[in-house]
């Protein structure tokens, strides 16, 4: 949803009234739950006083105007997109408008997408960031799937001369990415008026707020394409300049013999994992040697699958964090550590040969095996004492060794419907994030319920798997994890008269029950319940949470009982950890749902806390 949705007519009236800005603001503050930084509001205020003159001067006062319309499944906002008719097809018309101050720009060396401001620092060229917009709107907004004709793109640097910003020129223009500047008000003039006729574009909008949107494009289901033919994902803003960070570092460690470690951040579906993707993919099809590796054995168990359907060598290219114990130093370009949360202190365990067991630490084995290590994690997913996946953790062994770290932070979101608010409510909720429990005030992005109980809970999500959609039930680690037992497996999860297996212990399937690595991506996995080890990592459109009496709500804070777990990994450590990594595991758990999700507590005092918190709708 946009913050504001008017004629442009009415957005000027606004804008002489002095009031766009405080609407601006609340509905800021409403839908992201924070303040709007005072840097954003000036922008606002100049930038939008600006383009609603142009607009009016042009004849397009009666063209709809969205403004930081939210692009689908993702937290990116688009400035403006207007809305109208094509004046020679009369078809629905749609103009993403980004809008810059930059008064002077130049161009990072060695690239021709990012750009170098003064006190901003590194920037994705304008021109790529309103292309990507277009066609990440073609890509999940039904209604435009078959009219890319539909949708084009402007970047808009009202402040600036041709001169102040000639390199930016440089970088190609076409119909979902064309440049203005202030001294080129006639044209954009002339370019908008190619674009929209000037009548009321209030029907074109309805059709684009109310389209449904596609189901995403699957990490997993596209891995393959992604890796052996070409990209199948646009990268957005920051999930851009981390990519182009690792690539101009690959050239630099070859051109000056040099070597840096790249780490990159972020929440749930931030896009870690299609950058890594993306990256193998680039890289492999440049020459490089580069690799693959996470901690998860059920994430790197399906991406060999998938990836590997067609050409089982690409299977190769995944592997585990403790397999680079005798990695001869610097013997990849690249090595991607995905899911880097779950770093272990050590890569030795029980079978590891004696001859192998040095005692170093795993983190500093990957920063050996590569010129360019990359790192990808979430701080919040450590679900294991002995995780030791931190950002301070990877900067320290870089140190170590005398290399310098670089940190990429992703702000964007597309698990979770691209709704901030509800990964912050989940942070808060659990108090992985300062301000405690807060009532769940909707997001039209994202769907939030409770369910009374787990026939509920299974009922509501087996709906939305019979609608189309992906969907998985998960709980907390707390019931017994049988073997599994022949003709099928054993109903170890019980909730009063309701059963249910845990998902297949076995690495293949069993009885018609997918093998542990593939519960998350194959259709049977609905009929078992999944755990942390099993959830992480993966997204489906719909999770059921069932939270067990590992984590209670007692009066005025949560309580980690260990002695209500079954997960022996997390209780060996201190209380301390323990109620660390049972938080985290929720976390994971509640973040696993890209549409919605559905969560119901054992514990009748928690429950209710839920209840008071989620409104049913």
């Amino acid at each position: 949803m946009p913050l504001f949705r008017g004629s442009v007519q009415h957005l000027r009236s606004k804008i002489d009234n002095g009031s766009l800005v405080p609407t601006l603001s609340e509905q800021y503050r409403h839908q992201l739950g924070r303040s709007v930084p005072d840097s954003e509001a000036r922008s606002w205020a100049r930038s939008l006083d600006v383009l609603s003159a142009d607009l009016l001067e042009a004849g397009l006062g009666s063209v709809e105007a969205l403004v930081e319309y939210q692009l689908p499944l993702t937290s990116k906002r688009a400035d403006v997109v207007l809305c109208g008719t094509h004046p020679s097809t009369g078809r629905d018309q749609y103009v993403v408008v980004e809008l810059k101050q930059w008064s002077r720009v130049q161009m990072l060396d060695g690239t021709d997408n990012v750009c170098l401001l003064e006190g901003l620092g590194e920037q994705l060229h304008p021109l790529e960031q309103v292309r990507t917009y277009c066609t990440h709107l073609t890509d999940f907004i039904g209604t435009l799937s078959d009219e890319p004709d539909a949708v084009s793109g402007v970047a808009y640097l009202h402040n600036a001369t041709d001169l102040d910003v000639d390199a930016l020129f440089e970088y190609p223009q076409d119909e979902l990415g064309r440049l203005f500047t202030g001294q080129r008000r006639g044209d954009f003039h002339t370019f908008l008026q190619s674009r929209l006729d000037g009548s009321a574009g209030v029907d074109a909008a309805d059709r684009l707020l109310s389209s449904a949107v596609r189901p995403s494009k699957q990490l997993l289901t596209l891995a393959a394409d992604e890796v052996q033919q070409r990209e199948q994902f646009v990268l957005l803003d920051e999930q851009r300049v981390a990519y182009e960070l690792v690539m101009r570092a690959v050239d630099s460690s070859y051109r000056a013999n040099t070597k840096e470690v790249i780490i990159v951040t972020g929440g749930p579906g931030s896009g870690k994992s299609v950058i890594a993707l993306s990256l193998l993919g680039e890289l492999s099809r440049r020459g490089r040697t580069v690799l693959h590796a996470t901690g998860s054995s059920a994430f790197t168990q399906t991406l060999r699958k998938v990836a590997g359907n067609r050409a089982p060598r690409v299977k190769q290219m995944f592997k585990y964090f403790n397999q680079f114990v005798d990695a001869e130093q610097n013997g990849l370009d690249v090595l991607i550590c995905d899911e880097a949360h779950r770093l272990r202190e050590t890569s030795a365990n029980r079978y590891t040969a004696a001859h192998l067991r040095t005692g170093k630490a795993q983190v500093a084995e990957l920063i050996d095996a590569a010129r360019v290590p990359v790192f990808l994690l979430d701080e919040h997913q450590v679900v294991r004492p002995g995780e030791l996946g931190t950002v301070a953790d990877i900067k320290a062994a870089a140190t170590q060794v005398g290399l310098t770290t670089r940190v990429v932070e992703l702000d964007g979101q597309f698990r979770c419907g691209g709704s901030r608010a509800y990964e912050t409510w989940v942070l808060r909720l659990l108090g992985l994030a300062p301000g405690g429990p807060a009532r769940w005030d909707g997001d039209e992005s994202f769907i939030l319920r409770t369910a009374v109980g787990p026939s509920e809970l299974e009922s509501l999500l087996r709906n939305r798997l019979e609608a189309g959609y992906g969907a998985r039930l998960a709980a907390g680690f707390c019931w017994p994890w049988s073997d599994p037992i022949p003709g099928g497996l054993k109903l170890d999860v019980e909730i009063g008269d309701w059963h249910k297996p845990w998902n297949n212990k076995k690495q293949t399937s069993h009885a018609g029950a997918p093998g542990t690595p593939f519960w998350a991506s194959d259709p049977a996995g609905f009929e078992q319940v999944g755990c942390v080890y099993t959830a992480q990592g993966f997204e489906y459109d719909y999770a059921g949470v069932i939270m067990g009496p590992d984590l209670v709500w007692r009066t005025d804070r949560w309580v980690a009982r260990p002695e209500h777990s079954h997960d022996t990994a997390a209780k060996r450590g201190t209380p301390e950890q323990f109620d660390r990594a049972v938080r985290n595991t929720y976390k994971v758990l509640l973040t696993r749902g890209m549409i919605g999700t559905a969560v119901y507590s054992t514990d009748p005092e928690t429950q209710h806390l839920l209840d008071e918190l989620i409104p049913q709708r």
